[in-house]
């Protein structure tokens, strides 16, 4: 399916106010492996000393975790990738309904590993019993009360990875739309530890910030629709939620406290940004909260005029790589 087709499907959704249902291949750009698959992990290996990075070549008696059998992912491994060089990674999270092809295919996110060498998971939420797949994130979205331990899963999708193949741990990044926001928060919230920076795209986190309890700060950029009619900018309840969510501006206020930002307010930056190639000119703005540690910046990226689901720009997903990469633990 083309990138404007999944628009179209997004879009309908957005209208309707109630959840795509879509399916398709992944149209990776860059060789893509099975969970399961060993890296050829070749002789090279990096210098026992150095941190935060996993050497690529599982141990002799590694044994993957038990729940990528019952739940594999794909894994885009750009043509650059030297087995024993570490790269980044990136864990790109589908909305609720979609997969992670679809995401993939309207995001452009292989073609960007591909350009810039780092690994890309694609991992899938569970299926309900409609065929509609989802995140058990937060109380607001979008389990309704299933018992689905995707932080773990998660978890075990990143540990994996590491294990396979050459990780720089201090470059590991998180993105993710709609239900993958809010899931991405959730993570961040629940595995700080393991988790560099976050690209929340109408996402929010909990709204009972007892619930997100991080271990150390996490870079965030809560981007955001101001027209979104589905996950609303100001907060609010989604269909298969138990709670309210926070507004855009409470989930960075949020993130601000938590990663002991001392700036009072959101700040505007110079340079909007085009990310919505369906909104004039450059639509994004740009806030930022001041006085945050280096590994936690906290920022507000706001699509005037922006709906639920926007064409994205040429530019849309190189702008968010070079935040990430620009946001990398010390």
């Amino acid at each position: 399916m083309s990138r404007a087709a999944i628009v179209l499907v997004l879009l309908c959704a957005a209208c309707s106010g109630t959840p795509p249902v879509a399916s398709g291949p992944v149209d990776a750009g860059a060789e893509v492996r099975d969970a399961g698959e060993q890296a050829d992990a070749g002789t090279e290996t990096p210098d026992a000393g150095e941190q935060g990075v996993d050497a690529g070549t599982p141990d002799a008696g590694y044994v993957p975790p038990a729940v990528l059998a019952e739940r594999p992912y794909k894994l885009v491994v750009p043509v650059g990738y030297a087995p024993g060089t570490p790269v980044p990674l990136v864990v790109l999270l589908h909305g609720f309904g979609f997969t992670s092809g679809m995401q993939d295919a309207w995001f452009g996110f292989s073609d960007q590993a591909q350009a810039r060498t780092f690994l890309l998971a694609l991992p899938d939420g569970t299926s309900t019993l409609t065929g509609q797949q989802f995140w058990n994130a937060t109380d607001a979205c979008c389990a309704a009360g299933e018992p689905v331990d995707d932080v773990g899963y998660l978890s075990a999708v990143i540990a994996d990875v590491k294990a396979r193949y050459a990780v720089d741990g201090r470059k590991v990044f998180v993105v993710g739309h709609s239900n993958g926001g809010f899931m991405a928060h959730a993570l961040a919230c629940a595995r700080a530890g393991e988790v560099a920076a976050i690209v929340s795209f109408a996402g929010a986190t909990w709204a009972d910030e007892a619930r997100c309890t991080p271990s150390q700060p996490v870079s965030v950029v809560q981007l955001h629709g101001n027209l979104d009619a589905v996950v609303l900018y100001a907060g609010g309840y989604t269909a298969r939620g138990t709670g309210p969510y926070p507004s855009a501006e409470t989930t960075v206020e949020t993130w601000a406290r938590k990663n002991g930002c001392t700036g009072a307010a959101l700040e505007r930056l110079e340079g909007d940004l085009d990310l919505a190639a369906d909104v004039l000119l450059d639509e994004t703005k740009r806030e930022a909260y001041a006085g945050c540690p280096g590994q936690g910046a906290v920022e507000l990226w706001t699509v005037r005029g922006g709906s639920h689901a926007p064409l994205v720009s040429g530019s849309f997903a190189s702008t968010l790589v070079n935040w990430l990469f620009a946001h990398a633990r010390p």
